[in-house]
Order: structure tokens, then sequence, then C-alpha cells
């Protein structure tokens, strides 16, 4: 078998189909497709399982007025995983590594955690902004700096 300096250049394949079309239609078989049963093969059965193991996770920790939060952070985590299982696909890169993507992603999450948290319990969360015991002439600029650390 005689290889060429460009022999690492094409694509791997397995059994004569490429690995890239196998790696790019992964990520769709986690996809739920909507249908009138519950269960109506494996597939969907996996969907369903994996969808179920992403929820439990995230809504163990919260109260049951935190799980209207269910439906964003459970797609998130989905979108996420199939972003980067893409990373995996040769000669590509991963979005998320770009500040843009996680900036995007993150701030309007972090900005509405903090927004939830100042109208259901406004005295609780401006509490974190000031140590307790702090001196009169500490008070603008620790406000500034806890806002910032925040």
């Amino acid at each position: 078998m005689s290889l060429t300096f460009f022999d690492q250049f094409s694509s791997p394949s397995l059994m004569g189909i490429p690995l890239v079309l196998i790696s790019m239609t992964f990520p769709a078989l986690l996809l739920p497709s909507h249908d009138n049963r519950w269960v109506k093969d494996r597939l969907s059965t996996l969907q369903l399982w994996a969808i179920n193991l992403i929820t439990k996770q995230l809504m163990t920790p919260l109260n049951k007025k935190g799980h209207k939060w269910a439906l964003i952070l459970t797609s998130l985590m989905v979108f996420l995983l199939l972003i980067n299982l893409l990373g995996l696909l040769p000669y590509t890169f991963t979005p998320t590594t770009q500040l843009s993507m996680s900036l995007a992603l993150a701030f309007p999450l972090w900005l509405a955690t903090l927004l939830t948290g100042l109208r259901n319990q406004p005295s609780t969360t401006m509490a974190h902004l000031l140590p307790e015991g702090t001196p009169t002439l500490l008070i603008p600029a620790l406000i500034l700096i806890e806002t910032t650390s925040l």
C-alpha cells in the first residue's frame, strides 16, 4: 500500500461509507420526531430516555417553581451537545470555543436569572451586594465592586 502526501486529507471511510456522512447524520438521530404515539420504536425510546435523564439531572436541585425552566435548560443542553459533537468532524472547529457564541448563550440566561431573583426576592438579592457590617463610607464602592463581580 503506497501512500502519498495527500492521503492525509482524504475522508476516512468505513465499509465504503464516508465517516463524515455518518458523523453528520448521527446528531439528527438524537432529535425527537413528532408522532401521535408515545413509543413507536427503539430510537424514540432512546430519545425519550435521554431527554428524561437530562431533565431529571437539571431539575433535581430546583424546587417546583423552578421547573418552568425545564424546557429552556433541556433545549440548551441538547443544543450544546449537538454543537460540540459537530466539533468531532474533521477539519472543523467547535463554535462554542468562540467567545461570541458563549456570551450569546450565557448573557441572556444570566440576566434572566438575575431579574427573576430581583422580581421574586428583591431584599435577598440586594443583600448579596453588600456584606453585613460594612462601614458607611465603603457602601457605594462595595456595591459597584459586588455588582461587577456578579
